[in-house]
């Protein structure tokens, strides 16, 4: 098997793990902080030990994304907990259109008219999710839902301002500031074995082991195809909660997630479209 191909399964992997993220957080009765720092703690020992090689620096840029990815992490804990898997997941799927908006400001990078057309679609496809009948913490969670979303794109900011440094640091740090917060959510918590198989099945494999396989993968695959290999995560994580706790998102949810997947996966689709074109013009002049 060549590297390439390595990489794509292990990107894969590394989304159908992520994906196991809602049925896993729902069956476990601790409070949601507790679940997000127990999580944390565990992947920071299996992060910890896969990059042992490599300093951290505690630059600033580091510490913004520790703090980017504890609050991303927890916002999405706490929003499985009050809505629904599907609408948790798709609605922190929405971070490229962060990504998109905030670039300008904080890398100087300039906003396209394709990356504004996009953002209304998924405005628009947003709008869905708040359209069935919820409750209010179902509301409530569909809003720490978008706030994942928006804290992920600040994450993978900070994460470009590290490429020259360690910038799997600000993930080790991020799941230890996780663990350091929730620690005064611990006291009402019930401790049995079915709680730590799941707590301890989240740390190593859903959040630990996949971010190992992610940070190898992603450096040998072009950003198209990792956009689309990583949307098996928002596709997979309602299908295994639907399988193991019968939970189904609304209508309008639903067609809200096909309209943000759509929109994400063309936009990216037609960015490399874009690059290729551009590549293959300047080879021709070249032998030209």
């Amino acid at each position: 098997m060549t590297i390439k191909r390595k990489a794509i399964f292990g990107m894969a992997l590394a989304a159908i793990l992520w994906s196991a993220g809602g049925f896993l957080i729902k069956g476990i009765d601790w409070h949601p902080m507790s679940i997000s720092g127990g999580r944390s703690l565990i992947a920071a020992l299996v992060i910890g030990f896969a990059f042992r090689k490599e300093n951290l620096s505690f630059s600033k840029s580091q510490w913004a994304g520790a703090v980017a990815y504890c609050a991303c992490v927890t916002l999405f804990v706490v929003a499985t907990k009050l809505t629904t898997a599907a609408n948790a997941i798709l609605l922190q799927y929405t971070a490229p259109i962060y990504v998109a908006l905030l670039s300008g400001w904080l890398l100087g990078e300039n906003v396209t008219r394709r990356d504004w057309f996009t953002i209304l679609i998924v405005c628009c496809g947003m709008i869905f999710f708040f359209l069935d009948k919820v409750t209010a913490g179902g509301t409530l969670g569909n809003l720490f839902a978008i706030g994942s979303g928006i804290t992920f794109a600040l994450f993978i900011l900070f994460m470009r301002m590290q490429k020259e440094a360690s910038p799997y640091g600000s993930v080790l740090l991020g799941n230890l500031l996780t663990f350091a917060i929730s620690l005064p959510f611990w006291s009402n918590n019930v401790i049995d074995a079915a709680s730590i198989t799941g707590i301890t099945v989240l740390g190593v494999f859903q959040l630990g082991i996949s971010y190992v396989l992610y940070s190898y993968a992603i450096r040998h695959v072009e950003a198209l195809k990792a956009t689309l290999i990583t949307s098996i995560e928002p596709i997979l994580n309602p299908i295994w909660v639907f399988l193991f706790f019968r939970e189904q998102p609304g209508l309008y949810s639903m067609i809200g997630g096909f309209i943000v997947l759509a929109a994400i996966t063309i936009r990216y689709w037609f960015e490399a479209r874009t690059q290729s074109y551009i590549t293959q013009t300047a080879n021709d002049n070249l032998q030209k």
